[in-house]
């Protein structure tokens, strides 16, 4: 879809820089307008170009699991598509009932749950989307890599990157790269971890 193939659109480039990775990683992987909205007021993506640059089979193959909450994942299956092909997917919620959902796994506790992803072989683990799930997982420290594909588009409203409220956290940058064709800026941060003066 489109939405999942913007949100991932980073990851393809970056995971040539990185080689082999002994620890797994949780990677926000996501496009954004230049005002910071990750979906329009309706949950749109037609905004998002698809550039023809970019490698999707390459790009998802540096993942093996999804990671996304309760709200990505009713409008994924509103899509009728959660995750990609091959990847598992992994929703935290406190109120959807495992036995109602077969073909995803429910957690209640995300630090459980990427601890024993962590110890566990395989590929990074992609974090889908943004909002409350992003700031959860980024005020839990379990955000190691931003990779922010930056749209020339100005939506004026939507659904933010990061909602308010959340800590003051300070990133270094990996690698960036500019896509002539649509005016992508794809920028690749590592997260460093949460500074004094969060609100």
């Amino acid at each position: 879809s489109r939405a999942a193939g913007a949100g991932a659109l980073v990851a393809w480039a970056d995971a040539g820089q990185q080689g082999g990775m002994s620890t797994r990683r949780v990677r926000l992987s996501v496009a954004m307008s230049l005002d910071g909205f990750i979906a329009g007021p309706n949950g749109e993506f037609d905004w998002i170009p698809m550039d023809p640059e970019i490698d999707f089979a390459e790009m998802f193959s540096t993942f093996d699991t999804v990671l996304m909450g309760r709200r990505s994942y009713e409008s994924a299956l509103a899509q009728g598509q959660v995750g990609m092909p091959g990847m598992r997917a992994i929703v935290f919620s406190r109120s959807l009932r495992q036995a109602d959902h077969p073909g995803v796994t429910i957690s209640r506790s995300p630090t459980d749950a990427i601890r024993e992803l962590r110890a566990a072989p395989g590929k990074d683990l992609w974090l889908f989307g943004g909002g409350e799930l992003f700031r959860s997982f980024l005020e839990a420290g379990l955000v190691d890599q931003l990779e922010i594909a930056v749209v020339p588009m100005l939506l004026g409203a939507g659904l933010p990157l990061l909602p308010g409220g959340a800590a003051h956290t300070r990133l270094s940058l990996v690698a960036h790269r500019v896509y002539a064709s649509t005016g992508i800026a794809l920028h690749t941060y590592s997260v460093d971890g949460a500074t004094a003066g969060g609100v």
